[in-house]
C-alpha cells in the first residue's frame, strides 16, 4: 500500500516536473525549429521529438486520470525514442535565427529572442528524457507489464493530435509562391470558406460524438482536448523565435495578452477545474471572440497569412477550433446551463483584460525604442508592436480618429480602444442571443422526444381497450 502511494506520488511531481520543463524549452528556437528542416536534423531525431510532444498528451492523462490506454502506450513506446534522442541530436543545440544575410535589426531580435544559453537548453534537454523514463518505469510499477492491445488503436491519434505544424513546410518554400497565387490565404478566399467550415464541422462532429457517452468520458475528452490545445498553442513560443508567426517574430509575441492566447488557458482551466466562473469566461468571452476571428481575419496588408498549409495557419486554425469547441461544448452536452447574471464577470474581465492588454503594448513598444545590439539601435519603422488584444493596430476596414493617452512614449488610442470593447461586447451580446436560441430549440426537441413515446403508448392502450 505505502509503494503504491509513494509511486503515485512520484509520477505526479515527476509529470509536474516535465510539462515544466517542456514549457521551458519551448522557449528555445531549436523546439520547433527542426521539424520543418528534417533534412538537415535527421528523420530519425526528428521522428523522435514528434513523438516526445505526443508523450505530453499521454503522461498527463496517464499520471493524473489513470487513463490505462495511456500509460501502456507511454511505458512501451516512449522509452524507446527518448533514448533515439539522446543519441542522435546533432546540431539541434546550435539551431539559431542568424544567418549571413540578417539584417541589423533581425539580429537585435535574435539577440532578444535566443537569451536561453546553449548549456541551459542541454541541461533541459537531458533532464526532461530522463524524467519521460522515470516516469515510464513509475507507470510500470503502478499498473505492471501487462498491457491491453486495443490501447494501442490511440497511438495514432496521439501522435496526430501533437503534430508539429510546421512540419507541411518541408514541401515548399513560401519565397518561391507569387503572392497572388492561388495557394495564398487571405481573407474570403476559398480557404477562407473552409476554415469556418473546419470551425463549424469539428464543433458539431465533437458534439455528436460525446452526447450519447456518460460524464466521465466526455470529461476525459474534454480535458484531452484541452492537453492537446495547450501543447499546440505554446508551438508559438519557439516558432516566433525561428520562423516568426505570421507577422510576429519577438518573444514578446510570447506574452498571453491576446484574447485568444488567454482564452487558451482559461478553457483549459475550465474543463479541468470546473468551475461556473471559468466556464462562463470561457464561453461568453472566449467563445464569440474566437469565431468573430474567423469571420474576418483583419486587413490584409496588416497580416502575413501564408498559404493554406503554412505554419501560421494550420495553427491559427487548430488553436481557434479547439477554443471554440472546448469553449461551448460542456454547455451543449449539458454540464452547465447559464443565467443572464453570469454574463457581469465575463464583461468585467474583458474590460480588465482590455486595459491590461493596452497599457502592456505600450510599454512594450515604449521599451523597443531602446533596443540595440552591436551598437545598433531600432529605427522607428523597427519598433516592436506586440498589438496585444488588437489595442495598437485596428484590424477594421476603416479609421478611427485619434483621441490620444500617452504610456511612457507611446501614444494609444482612447477612443478605438472604447470603441473596441463596445464592439465585443455587441458580439457578445449576439452570442448570447444565439446561446439562448439554441437552449430554446434543445428543450423543444427533447420535449417532443418524451412526448412522442407517452402519445405512442397511450394510442396503444386505447386500441387495445376498443378491441376488446
Amino acid at each position: 500500500m505505502k509503494l503504491k502511494r509513494y509511486t503515485d506520488i512520484g509520477l505526479e511531481v515527476s509529470a509536474g516536473l516535465l510539462l515544466a520543463i517542456a514549457l521551458l524549452l519551448t522557449f528555445t528556437v531549436s523546439d520547433y525549429y527542426i521539424f520543418n528542416r528534417i533534412s538537415e536534423y535527421g528523420f530519425i531525431f526528428t521522428l523522435s521529438q514528434w513523438v516526445k510532444k505526443a508523450g505530453l498528451l499521454l503522461i498527463p492523462l496517464a499520471v493524473y486520470y489513470n487513463k490505462k490506454c495511456c500509460a501502456d502506450i507511454a511505458k512501451y513506446v516512449l522509452p524507446v525514442f527518448v533514448i533515439i534522442s539522446c543519441c542522435t541530436f546533432g546540431s539541434f543545440f546550435d539551431a539559431t535565427a542568424i544567418t549571413e544575410t540578417s539584417t541589423p535589426a533581425q539580429l537585435v531580435f535574435a539577440h532578444i529572442n535566443e537569451f536561453m544559453p546553449k548549456a541551459a537548453n542541454m541541461a533541459l534537454f537531458f533532464v526532461s528524457n530522463a524524467l519521460y523514463i522515470i516516469i515510464c518505469a513509475g507507470l510500470f510499477i503502478r499498473d505492471g507489464y501487462k498491457v491491453n492491445a486495443k490501447s494501442f488503436i490511440w497511438l495514432p491519434f496521439a501522435f496526430v493530435a501533437c503534430m508539429p505544424l510546421n512540419i507541411f513546410e518541408n514541401f515548399f518554400d513560401i519565397n518561391e509562391i507569387p503572392a497572388d497565387s492561388f495557394l495564398r490565404f487571405k481573407n474570403f478566399t476559398v480557404w477562407h470558406a473552409l476554415a469556418i467550415i473546419v470551425l463549424a464541422g469539428f464543433t458539431v462532429a465533437s458534439y455528436y460524438f460525446l452526447r450519447n457517452k456518460d460524464k466521465r468520458t466526455q470529461d476525459g475528452f474534454l480535458i484531452a482536448g484541452a492537453i492537446v490545445m495547450l501543447i499546440q498553442y505554446h508551438s508559438k513560443d519557439s516558432m516566433v523565435m525561428g520562423d516568426g508567426y505570421n507577422v510576429y517574430n519577438t518573444i514578446f509575441a510570447c506574452i498571453p495578452l491576446f484574447i485568444c492566447n488567454i482564452g487558451v488557458y482559461v478553457a483549459a482551466l475550465s474543463v479541468i477545474i470546473k468551475k461556473r466562473i471559468t466556464y462562463s469566461i470561457s464561453f461568453f468571452v472566449h467563445a464569440a471572440g474566437a469565431i468573430s476571428v474567423f469571420v474576418y481575419f483583419g486587413r490584409d496588408e496588416i497580416s502575413n497569412y501564408g498559404i493554406f498549409c503554412s505554419y501560421s495557419i494550420l495553427y491559427f486554425c487548430a488553436t481557434h477550433c479547439l477554443l471554440f469547441a472546448l469553449s461551448v461544448l460542456p454547455s451543449a452536452l449539458g454540464h452547465y446551463k447559464f443565467r443572464l447574471k453570469d454574463c457581469i464577470i465575463p464583461l468585467v474581465y474583458y474590460l480588465c483584460v482590455i486595459i491590461i492588454a493596452s497599457v502592456a503594448s505600450a510599454l512594450v513598444t515604449s521599451a523597443s525604442m531602446e533596443f540595440s545590439y552591436n551598437g545598433y539601435v531600432l529605427d522607428e519603422s523597427e519598433y516592436i508592436l506586440p498589438n496585444y488584444a488588437f489595442t495598437q493596430i485596428n484590424p477594421l476596414p476603416f479609421e478611427v480618429p485619434l483621441v490620444g493617452l500617452t504610456i511612457w512614449r507611446y501614444d494609444l488610442s482612447v477612443l478605438y480602444i472604447l470603441g473596441l470593447y463596445a464592439f465585443y461586447v455587441g458580439i457578445f451580446a449576439v452570442f448570447n442571443i444565439f446561446y439562448y436560441s439554441f437552449l430554446f430549440i434543445r428543450k423543444k426537441l427533447l420535449h417532443r422526444k418524451i412526448q412522442v413515446p407517452e402519445l405512442q403508448a397511450e394510442a396503444a392502450a386505447t386500441n387495445d381497450e376498443n378491441q376488446e
